[in-house]
């Protein structure tokens, strides 16, 4: 079922969903169910997993030679869709990127959602290749996320990349999500111009939106309020990350270029250590998540991260 029949087969009730990491190249998919296992009484109606792309690993060959390779550490993201659909009976969402894979790999993977039973997708631009500043497209790929939401849109309706007739206006038109940035891209110039951009995303067939994570709600209130004036009339589901350590405060600014508001930096300064700090989060988000189902949100979408100790306790207060 799509992610838009879900939210509205709800009636204005919340839903609970969260995402997941794809293990490490060579271990096994085990401890993945061992983090969703706890979480599955909330009956989430769909799991996202994400996709990582290629990046650069050096071997040496000898004489202070290094060879070159492309590898990418956490392959198999639709592998494990087929194997969460088939283990829990929920809808999976997997990631697909423009970064490191070619508009016919992109094909290939479409053509294999449809051949799971697979309804709903995730369109990214994706990060720039690891070690580089900038985002660059692969050769052959997409540039863009809206690029991306195109082909699949194309590929729904019978278009495929090396064959231009269109079989059917409705054939297997996928669900498609994008991103969407309470605190702006990173690399957009202002927020009206990230918004812009994103209203092309949802004008190319996007049918809803995840937001990245976020920990003051009134920048994502805000944002859907914009993004409502622009004319983007699509859910806008926000993503919830509880702090759980003090490397946190560096890291997830570093990364996600978030800010974080000042009274929980203060508390999880002053915590004693990192349990302190898990509880701290928990608690954060608990009040967070309160306000957002009082909003009205559609969704709350969980990041994992791999670990869904203190998501069990979140959602334990909420559902």
């Amino acid at each position: 079922m799509k992610i838009t029949e879900h939210i509205k087969n709800a009636n204005g009730k919340t839903l609970f969903s969260l995402e997941v990491v794809p293990p490490q190249k060579g271990i096994g998919i085990e401890d993945l169910y061992t983090n969703i296992d706890p979480l599955m009484e909330f009956n989430p109606p769909f799991i996202d997993v994400t996709t990582s792309r290629e990046e650069y690993i050096y071997l040496d060959k000898g004489n202070g030679l290094m060879e070159r390779r492309i590898t990418r550490m956490r392959p198999g993201t639709l592998g494990i869709c087929a194997a969460i659909q088939h283990k829990y009976n929920v809808d999976t969402v997997p990631h697909l990127l423009c970064g490191g894979f070619t508009k016919e790999e992109t094909e290939y993977l479409l053509v294999d959602c449809m051949y799971l039973g697979i309804d709903n997708v995730m369109a990214l631009r994706g990060d720039a290749m690891k070690g580089h500043q900038y985002f660059e497209p692969t050769q052959g790929g997409h540039a863009s996320a809206m690029d991306l939401v195109n082909q699949i849109n194309d590929l729904g309706r019978g278009k495929y990349l090396h064959n231009e007739e269109q079989v059917s206006d409705e054939l297997n038109k996928f669900c498609i999500g994008v991103a969407g940035y309470p605190e702006k891209h990173m690399e957009a110039p202002s927020m009206n111009y990230d918004l812009k951009w994103l209203k092309q995303k949802v004008d190319a067939g996007a049918d809803y939106i995840v937001t990245q994570m976020f920990f003051d709600n009134k920048k994502y209130i805000e944002f859907v309020q914009k993004a409502r004036e622009m004319g983007i009339t699509v859910p806008i589901i926000p993503g919830i990350k509880p702090i759980a350590t003090k490397k946190h405060l560096k890291i997830l600014p570093q990364v996600f270029k978030i800010d974080l508001p000042e009274e929980l930096i203060n508390e999880v300064e002053n915590a004693k250590n990192n349990e302190a700090v898990k509880q701290i989060g928990i608690e954060w988000s608990i009040a967070q998540c309160k306000e957002l189902l009082d909003f009205g949100v559609p969704v709350l979408h969980f990041y994992s991260m791999g670990k869904s100790d203190n998501i069990k306790k979140v959602a334990g207060e909420l559902f």
